[in-house]
């Protein structure tokens, strides 16, 4: 028998409803349940409920009941354990899950008979040298990107930017976005930046607003290691994938790199990138 960790958000009701649905369906098969327990608790299965640092060990496959968000933190919590994940659509744009919320249980039923394919996306890995102390998170993983924003509107913020231990320019800007191919589509979207396809493997480091002639997106080895540093006074706000992680400031930095391990996306076919694209964006056929 199977063991699925399920993550939801938990903000909507049909997530919860959906968490119990398939709970019941899995309990009924003989198949072992591990939910989040601030979750599990919004969803009425306490007893099903586990610390996050415990929810991928040995599990053989995790459902996230919500939107990209939701995917997002399901992927962090179970993707180091190499534990693959189904996306059930939940919100609204739902570009990176996978199955609508009334296709769950076949999708389940067919992962468990082996129809399927494993989608791997290179994950991003941000190390946090804060000298001033206003962050106490030394590293954290993302599947989207890592955000340096300004704080104070109406200024930027000044960041220095080494590649591989060369200094290459400093940016004075409203933010750096350090991004993965899977979030070309996501923030360094709204940047203009390049869209890339997601499985393949690079860095992509995209200014925000910058207050520079030189603006445009660098696309980089995925052997690249970035630093970025603050220069100045003025600090930038740390965000990882969505989650807010604090305030640098002068002399602090973080160095991004590619994970030493990858995102495991369920797909239940092969996965058309371009038609992707063209439902998400609204682009018609002629």
């Amino acid at each position: 028998m199977a063991t699925v960790a399920l993550v939801l958000h938990n903000d909507r009701p049909a997530a919860a409803q959906l968490a119990r649905e398939i709970t019941g369906w899995l309990a009924h098969r003989g198949h072992a349940v591990r939910i989040p327990t601030v979750d599990a608790e919004c969803a009425g299965l306490g007893e099903h409920g586990v610390d996050t640092s415990e929810l991928g060990v040995g599990a053989d496959v995790a459902v996230s009941l919500g939107g990209d968000g939701t995917m997002l933190r399901a992927i962090e919590l179970v993707a180091r354990a190499g534990v693959p994940v189904i996306g059930v659509n939940l919100g609204q744009l739902g570009y990176l899950t996978e199955v609508e919320p009334a296709g769950i249980l076949d999708a389940l039923s067919q992962f468990f008979t082996g129809s399927y394919l494993i989608e791997e996306r290179m994950m991003l890995h941000v190390s946090i040298a804060s000298a001033s102390g206003s962050i106490s998170v030394t590293e954290a993983t993302a599947l989207n990107e890592a955000v340096l924003e300004k704080t104070v509107s109406g200024h930027t913020v000044r960041l220095d930017v080494e590649i591989n231990g060369s200094y290459f320019t400093p940016y004075a800007t409203d933010g750096l976005i350090v991004a993965t191919p899977t979030g070309s589509t996501a923030y360094a979207f709204s940047a203009r930046g390049p869209i890339i396809a997601p499985t393949h493997r690079s860095l992509l480091l995209t200014p925000v607003s910058p207050h520079m002639l030189f603006d445009r997106s660098l696309i980089l080895d995925a052997e690249t290691s970035l630093r970025i540093t603050v220069d100045g006074y003025r600090p930038a706000a740390l965000t990882v994938d969505g989650r807010q992680l604090g305030e640098l400031h002068e002399g602090d930095a973080v160095i991004c790199t590619a994970a030493d391990f990858v995102a495991r996306l369920v797909i239940f076919g092969p996965r058309d990138f371009h038609r992707i694209l063209k439902s998400k964006f609204g682009l018609s056929d002629r």
